[in-house]
């Protein structure tokens, strides 16, 4: 058994109140019937034939139409005297630019709240929003993905204190599509636009079209919110949500993990031999990330990985050789060319002592060699997941959100002396598992992990 199959299909690509009102014209159509929303009567008849939605309706427009973004203190102290008067959950967005800037700041920031409309945030020019953040103190946030968001947001002095992750949610509740625009069509029957998600956000001044779609994003997110709400309140899982939601919050701005040698990540990187090639692999991962911070972009917008695996598989030793290789002609590079040769010079001048060595890595191995280290670990790490698996199908949850696979690896990789319920309850505890995780599987992999030919 693979780790794919302890996963579910990815996300797709990751408003105020009822929408039962006569629509507005830009939102291009009439309003969703009933039958685009979850039903919540579990006793209702279910049809033998295929359901047939109606037609998504097309939402082009915010309803008051796209603002500016706010740039200027004034502004600002008008939008939080807006949101402390609104009532209900305020809606959260934020745009970064991955793939285009280094850092993963927030480049725009989209709130909308009953009796408050929406509004958009240059962070920009504003740096700090601890003073919307305490308008906002005692109000539930409702984010999409808000793992995507929350350190951004935290960046910029915004930090939830209660929280409802619209994305998490829906898998939660069962549904196989959880991204932001699967969601809005087939659970409020209106269709959004997609196709700025990958733009550059650090582009000033952004055009109208981009904040519209902005704007968007947060015009039906509390609507999608108490819908999904009431189909976990009826599943019997809004407690679950609660304390997922409650994680999210409690690590919103916790620093990120720093890997060790992420150069070793650098993609192709299984192509290169020996410890004197790595080095060079090093020297130029870190030659690229000095000037990607320096110029504030993309590291691979700088060099992409495909060239330092080049460089590093050939060591050129001159300029001509060097713009031979692939990856090395575009104009940016070929002005960086003494910071890439200066970088192999000294990968090539290293002692022996001083070349890359494979650091012993913590937790278990990764699950295809466990059969060859470790049979009965790994007999055992499959009679876990399908544990996992089993439960997770009979509640209809992805596995990955009933628990964390690498928490079942490491505990069918190292399971406590004395197995019992509560034994591996505090091991898994001890991992980050929620309680209502914990209550769900403890028994059933307590019973399964002890070795069966020992018994």
């Amino acid at each position: 058994m693979t780790d794919e199959t302890f996963r579910r299909d990815a996300p797709d690509q990751a408003v105020d109140g009822p929408h039962d009102v006569p629509p507005d014209p830009s939102y291009g159509g009439p309003a969703p019937t009933d039958a685009a929303r979850v039903d919540a009567d579990p006793t209702a008849p279910t049809s033998t034939e295929p359901p047939t939605a109606p037609a998504a309706v097309p939402l082009i427009a915010p309803r008051e139409g796209t603002p500016r973004p706010v740039a200027t203190a004034e502004e600002l102290a008008e939008v939080v005297a807006r949101m402390s008067a609104g009532t209900g959950p305020v809606a959260v967005d934020a745009e970064r630019a991955s793939g285009y800037r280094y850092t993963q700041r927030a480049y725009l920031v989209q709130l909308r709240r009953a009796g408050a409309g929406t509004v958009l945030l240059d962070p920009l020019p504003l740096q700090d929003l601890h003073t919307l953040d305490d308008a906002l103190a005692d109000s539930e946030w409702v984010l999409h993905a808000a793992s995507q968001d929350l350190a951004c947001l935290a960046e910029i002095g915004m930090r939830p204190r209660l929280l409802f992750d619209t994305e998490l949610a829906a898998r939660l509740a069962g549904f196989e599509r959880v991204g932001l625009a699967a969601l809005t069509e087939s659970l409020l029957g209106y269709s959004l636009e997609k196709h700025h998600s990958a733009a550059d956000w650090s582009t000033r001044p952004l055009p109208e079209s981009w904040l519209t779609y902005a704007a968007l994003d947060v015009e039906l997110l509390t609507d999608l919110r108490d819908l999904l709400a009431a189909e976990l309140e009826r599943q019997g899982k809004a407690a679950w949500a609660a304390e997922e939601f409650a994680a999210l919050v409690a690590g919103a701005d916790r620093p990120p993990r720093v890997r060790p040698d992420p150069w070793r990540r650098t993609s192709g990187i299984h192509r290169v031999r020996g410890a004197r090639a790595q080095s060079r692999v090093r020297a130029l991962w870190y030659a690229r990330d000095t000037v990607a911070a320096r110029k504030d972009s993309a590291p691979g917008r700088v060099l992409p990985d495909s060239a330092i695996i080049a460089a590093a598989e050939l060591d050129p030793k001159d300029e001509r050789t060097l713009l031979t290789l692939p990856g090395f002609g575009g104009r940016s590079v070929r002005r960086l060319a003494r910071i890439w040769l200066d970088a192999l010079d000294e990968a090539r001048s290293l002692p022996d002592d001083a070349l890359p060595v494979n650091q012993p890595v913590e937790g278990p191995p990764p699950p295809h060699r466990w059969a060859e280290r470790d049979p009965v670990a790994a007999a055992r790490l499959a009679r876990c997941r399908q544990v996992v698996i089993g439960t997770a199908e009979a509640h209809t949850l992805p596995p990955e959100n009933l628990i964390s696979p690498d928490f079942i690896r490491r505990l069918a990789w190292a399971p406590p002396d004395e197995i019992t319920p509560v034994s591996v309850a505090e091991t898994l505890r001890g991992f980050g598992a929620r309680p209502w995780q914990i209550a769900l599987i403890v028994d059933r992999v307590a019973a399964v992990l002890p070795d069966p030919a020992a018994a």
